[in-house]
């Protein structure tokens, strides 16, 4: 038979369901996909389940029903203090991946370079490839994550189209800094080019950093397409409710690419989400609290027994040196050691790297997770140290 996509064929499983499937195999706590360990506000899950009793069932309009697209527009306006056309410059899709995928397809063509900043999520290389596009890789590195902006301005060009940027950061835990971002923003605009801003940990952000996102500053309003997340905001993963935000010039593309991935998503739960936006300042409040305390919580177990902890301002996820333990081997042997020899699950670093020469000595922890199961993970590294013939004392 004709082989069939190269680009595919050669695309591995990913990392996430890799780990996931062997913390299941060995009875692992998993700290390494991202997924909250508890429901998301009673009150808008009893939304979505109501939705489902008023007869409105069949196909929501293409962008998203209109009371979401105007929660959308408000929420920009309430927390950014940008000015949204809900008619004309939000898309409803069915989560941030494929609003990643369909920000791309709107502005990306065969031939074109995109500006990708490693370490990364595992969806932008690949969409990015199979449209025909070239990636730039531009490599931030712990412990620090600063931006390189030498190098950052030497991956812009004449064939440069699109930045792809992710703050707060996965699996860094950065929040860009407003100077990073005038950085950008020039880039941005002396090479004539468009921004795509994966937000979806907008909310979650800790120690007085708050989110910019790069759509407010000048120049940028046209240039922007910003993307959000109802799974990360509400803490509903499993819902896949996005959106995009974007000039109007931008957005009819933007709709395009939706029809031709999945044309819509789920009225019920769409309605369902409009009602969380509209929440008070306290559940937002609240909320990035609440994964401040457990960040915390996590962050002091782990050094406890010996990690070397990144600092993390914003995201689910805390990443960890494992060195100072003694472990000589590299990440993915390492996250595979203490999934099956303490029963806990990370996700190893490298695994966000597309280039060569990535960091090999660190893990990445999602908490996300309940008290009880964080102190259990944590009592089961203790447990796993004791015995670990190459643990150094602390």
């Amino acid at each position: 038979m004709k082989p069939q996509n190269s680009l595919l064929s050669a695309t591995g499983t990913t990392v996430f369901t890799v780990m996931s499937a062997l913390a299941v195999q060995h009875g692992a706590i998993n700290l390494g996909q991202g997924f909250p360990e508890q429901e998301g506000p009673a009150d808008v899950v009893k939304a979505a389940a109501d939705a489902l009793l008023d007869n409105r069932n069949q196909y929501p309009p293409l962008t998203g029903l209109p009371e979401l697209r105007q929660a959308v527009a408000e929420a920009n306006r309430r927390f950014y203090g940008l000015e949204i056309d809900p008619a004309s410059e939000v898309v409803v899709t069915s989560g941030a991946t494929e609003a990643l995928t369909a920000a791309l397809m709107a502005v990306v063509d065969p031939g074109d370079e995109v500006v990708l900043i490693e370490p990364l999520y595992d969806t932008y290389l690949p969409v990015v490839r199979l449209l025909g596009a070239t990636a730039k890789l531009v490599r931030l590195s712990p412990p620090k994550w600063e931006l390189p902006r030498a190098e950052l301005a030497a991956a812009f060009g004449p064939k440069t189209k699109a930045i792809l940027l992710n703050t707060p950061m996965n699996p860094a835990g950065k929040v860009f800094t407003a100077a990073e971002l005038a950085f950008i923003a020039d880039l941005v605009e002396r090479h004539d080019c468009y921004a795509i801003c994966d937000e979806v940990y907008e909310h979650l952000t800790f120690d007085g950093w708050r989110h910019i996102p790069l759509m407010t500053l000048p120049g940028m309003r046209e240039r922007c397409l910003r993307i959000g997340s109802a799974g990360k905001t509400f803490s509903l993963t499993g819902w896949k409710v996005g959106y995009i935000t974007c000039d109007r010039s931008l957005a009819a593309n933007v709709a395009k690419a939706h029809q031709n991935l999945t044309f819509t998503t789920p009225p019920n739960l769409q309605r369902a989400v409009a009602f969380g936006l509209a929440k008070e300042d306290s559940y937002f409040t609240e909320l990035a609290d609440d994964l401040a305390r457990k960040r915390d919580r996590l962050a002091a177990g782990l050094r406890g027994l010996g990690f070397g902890v990144l600092p993390a301002q914003g995201s689910y996820f805390i990443t960890a040196d494992f060195r100072p333990l003694g472990f000589t081997g590299d990440d993915v042997a390492f996250c595979r050691h203490i999934t099956e020899a303490a029963k806990v699950t990370a996700i190893p670093v490298s695994a966000f790297y597309a280039g060569p020469d990535a960091p090999t000595h660190y893990a990445r922890f999602a908490f996300c997770k309940t008290d009880a199961v964080l102190d259990e993970a944590l009592s089961r590294l203790a447990a796993w140290k004791e015995r670990a013939p190459f643990a150094k004392a602390v």
